[in-house]
């Protein structure tokens, strides 16, 4: 039910937005933004297909991960009473997180720009 529900987002926004939402950034300047492949990210880890959204956003699959590490965390810790389980560690996940990001972007830019390879068609 998940699924079928899902499908019917993912099949509304193409429809809404054709590919996807628009990249105001990659229109202007013709190279990526940080977030260009995003959406496809999202699309290709809620079926479950986790290399091509690393491929085209890993900051999305890096998300996904903190997300479930931090919720698994926080309810093993109120369950088990040990406060000490729960990471909480925000700062530390959200600069991982810029450099992940910042990585990505000069890659897929210097791929583009370099090597006139243009990873996210």
């Amino acid at each position: 039910m998940i699924r079928k529900m899902t499908d019917q987002i993912i099949e509304f926004i193409s429809t809404l937005f054709g590919q996807g939402f628009p990249c105001l950034f990659h229109l202007v300047t013709g190279l990526y933004c940080p977030g260009c492949g995003g959406t496809r990210a999202v699309r290709y880890l809620l079926h479950g297909q986790l290399g091509k959204s690393l491929f085209y956003n890993p900051v999305v699959l890096y998300g996904a991960i903190v997300l479930v590490a931090e919720a698994v965390t926080w309810i093993l810790s109120k369950i088990l009473k040990k406060p000490g389980l729960y990471l909480a560690r925000y700062n530390l996940f959200l600069l991982i997180g810029l450099a992940v990001l910042g990585a990505n972007w000069i890659f897929k830019n210097y791929m583009l720009i370099a090597k006139g390879i243009a990873l996210i068609p």
